[in-house]
C-alpha cells in the first residue's frame, strides 16, 4: 500500500474534500443523513467519525477511492480498498478483457492509462502512431502525454497542436482538481513547460470544418493528415485503487478518408 497519511487527521482532511467541492457543512450533512454540528465536530477533532460516516462522506464528497484509504488510516482504521499490481493474479481477467477490447478496436487505435498517464496497455495501431519517435520517449515507462506534446515527440506532428494542447492541459487540470495527485501534477508542469512553436508562415486555416460534437486530433502520418477523436472510458464502481485509476482511450476516426486508411493497413 503506498497512500500517504496527512498528521493532520481526518478532520482537516474530511473539510479540505468538503471545500475542494465547494459544500457547506449542512449542505454534506444532509446528503450524509447527518448534523452540520456532528459534521463541525468531525472536522475540527472533537469527535471521531465511525469507519461507517467516514466511508459515506467519502461517497457523497465523491473522494477517489485511494484517497478514501487514506482518510481511514487517518482516523485510525485498516484500508478499505485493495491496491494490485496489474500483473496480480486476482487481476486476470480485467487484463484478458482488456486485451480483447484493445484488439477488437483495431485498426483504430487504443490504450490504457493510469491516473498519471502512464502507459499500462495499448494496441497495435498505436504502435504505428508512434514509428519515428527517439528512444528516450519510448523507453518504459511511457507516458502518454509527454510522448504527446514533447517537441521531439508527435508535437510537430499534429497539424491543431495549439487547440489539442490546451484541450489536454484543461483536462489535466480538472483532474488535478478533482483528486489530488502529485504523480500528475508532476507530468502536468512537465508538459505545460515544453515550448510551443511559433506559426509557420506558410500555415493556412483547416479548409475543413471540426466536427460539431468534438474537438478533432489532426495529426501528420506518412504523408498524410489523419483525424481522430478521442473517447474516454474508466471502470464503473472499482474496489481497488489500482483499476479505479485506469482509464481506456479509443481514437475513433473523424473523417472518411482516416477510415479508408486505417482499415487499409494490416497488422
Amino acid at each position: 500500500m503506498t497512500t500517504v497519511v496527512s498528521d493532520t487527521g481526518v478532520g482537516p482532511l474530511l473539510r479540505g474534500w468538503r471545500e475542494r467541492r465547494r459544500l457547506s457543512q449542512l449542505e454534506l450533512a444532509l446528503r450524509a443523513d447527518s448534523s452540520a454540528r456532528h459534521i463541525s465536530f468531525v472536522e475540527t477533532g472533537r469527535s471521531r467519525p465511525s469507519e461507517e460516516m467516514i466511508l459515506r462522506l467519502a461517497e457523497h464528497l465523491d473522494v477517489p477511492v485511494r484517497d478514501r484509504n487514506a482518510l481511514l488510516l487517518a482516523a485510525g482504521y485498516a484500508p478499505r480498498y485493495a491496491e494490485s499490481t496489474l500483473d496480480a493474479p486476482e487481476l486476470e481477467t480485467l487484463r484478458e478483457g482488456i486485451a480483447r477490447l484493445l484488439q477488437g478496436y483495431e485498426p483504430y487505435p487504443a490504450l490504457v492509462v493510469d491516473g498519471a498517464y502512464t502507459v499500462v496497455a495499448a494496441n497495435r495501431a498505436i504502435g504505428l502512431m508512434l514509428g519515428g519517435l527517439p528512444e528516450h520517449l519510448l523507453t518504459p515507462p511511457l507516458n502518454v502525454m509527454r510522448i504527446t506534446l514533447h517537441p521531439e515527440g508527435l508535437a510537430p506532428r499534429i497539424q491543431n497542436l495549439r487547440e489539442w494542447r490546451a484541450h489536454l492541459l484543461a483536462q489535466m487540470e480538472r483532474q488535478i482538481a478533482f483528486a489530488r495527485s502529485d504523480a500528475l501534477r508532476a507530468v502536468y508542469e512537465e508538459v505545460k513547460a515544453y515550448p510551443l512553436p511559433e506559426p509557420r508562415p506558410d500555415d493556412v486555416p483547416d479548409p475543413e470544418p471540426y466536427p460539431y460534437f468534438a474537438l478533432p486530433l489532426r495529426i501528420e502520418h506518412d504523408g498524410r493528415v489523419l483525424s481522430f477523436v478521442s473517447s474516454i472510458s474508466t471502470f464503473n464502481t472499482p474496489m481497488d485503487v489500482t483499476v479505479a485509476e485506469l482509464a481506456i482511450e479509443t481514437l475513433l476516426p473523424a473523417d472518411p478518408a482516416t477510415v479508408e486508411y486505417l482499415k487499409s493497413l494490416e497488422f
